[in-house]
């Protein structure tokens, strides 16, 4: 029985957001109070657990909307430790059709997580941050994984589309703080032949046989081309301009490397493995972080090492 309306994670107080980010029944939730205390961006958002009705959520959203000063909102879910099929969200719909496509989630005892929403097709960088280590005390490695404009995090999380540039730290001790020099990154770029066009197709064929479909924008069946014409005609030309991902990553290494080692003395879980979370640059410009992830507690019914060859192939 839902005991409270859900309210926008900017007005929660810094003891409500110690609260939620110490409750590991909704991961996504979780860390995005966590990074919200810490100071780091986030896009404000609520959630909503299972047990509200249509009425609750109706309110919640146009409460949200009202606060960010928009029409549409985001729609993500949070299912506690994840099986490896769920709701890919991500996608913006009007406030209007929020209840009647959060119903069957909720149904479904998942969480709903309402956010302010964002322009996924004009993003002008987008990383993937990995802390390795092999166990507590002991030092470790940061890789950052990007991808440049028009992509988003799914493409990287979930997309299985490579980065278009990598930059790796080995030796990074995450108890004491020692800013890296230059010349110990090691940035590679994808100097596969085709790769760029490949990577490119891959993206508009997810767009159209996922975003775009769920979102109403295209119908039937469908596939790059289609997406393709979509975008162009919206005007919204990223993924086919240049692709300065190298120089763009370049300029955010020491920021990500300083964020990367307030995250892993900040995680609740100390004895932790292997973290990630995702960064994006918006076009407006505006960076935020997505989620804080930890390896061994993603996945459900999975034995800490499988967890961690999961998070590896992932």
């Amino acid at each position: 029985m839902a005991t409270s309306l859900p309210r926008p994670l900017h007005a929660l107080h810094s003891s409500e957001l110690t609260t939620a980010a110490k409750d590991r029944r909704w991961p996504k939730w979780q860390t995005m109070a966590l990074l919200h205390s810490l100071g780091l961006p986030v896009l404000n958002a609520c959630a909503i657990e299972p047990g509200h009705g249509a009425a609750e959520v109706r309110t919640a959203a146009r409460v949200l909307a009202a606060a960010v000063g928009t029409q549409t909102l985001m729609i993500r879910s949070d299912g506690g430790v994840e099986k490896k099929q769920y709701y890919r969200g991500g996608n913006t719909f009007p406030v209007e059709e929020i209840p009647s496509r959060a119903a069957a989630l909720l149904a479904d005892g998942r969480a709903v997580i309402l956010a302010e929403p964002t322009n996924r097709f004009t993003n002008r960088l987008t990383v993937l941050v990995r802390m390795d280590r092999p166990g507590r005390g002991q030092r470790g490695s940061l890789t950052l994984e990007a991808l440049g404009p028009g992509y988003d995090v799914a493409d990287l999380t979930r997309g299985q589309i490579p980065p278009q540039v990598t930059a790796h730290l080995d030796d990074v001790d995450f108890d004491r703080f020692q800013a890296p020099r230059w010349n110990e990154w090691k940035i590679t770029g994808d100097l596969c032949p085709g790769g760029e066009d490949a990577r490119r197709q891959r993206r508009l064929q997810r767009l159209a046989t996922q975003t775009l479909t769920d979102g109403g924008h295209l119908h039937g069946d469908v596939g790059a081309a289609h997406a393709e014409a979509w975008l162009r005609e919206q005007g919204f030309l990223h993924l086919f301009g240049p692709q300065p991902t190298r120089e763009l990553l370049a300029r955010r290494t020491q920021r990500l490397f300083e964020d990367a080692f307030f995250l892993a003395r900040s995680q609740p879980n100390q004895n932790w493995r292997c973290l990630a979370t995702a960064f994006s640059v918006f076009d407006e410009p505006r960076t935020i972080y997505w989620d804080l992830v930890d390896g061994e507690r993603k996945y459900a019914a999975t034995a800490p090492a499988a967890a961690r060859r999961e998070e590896r192939a992932a």
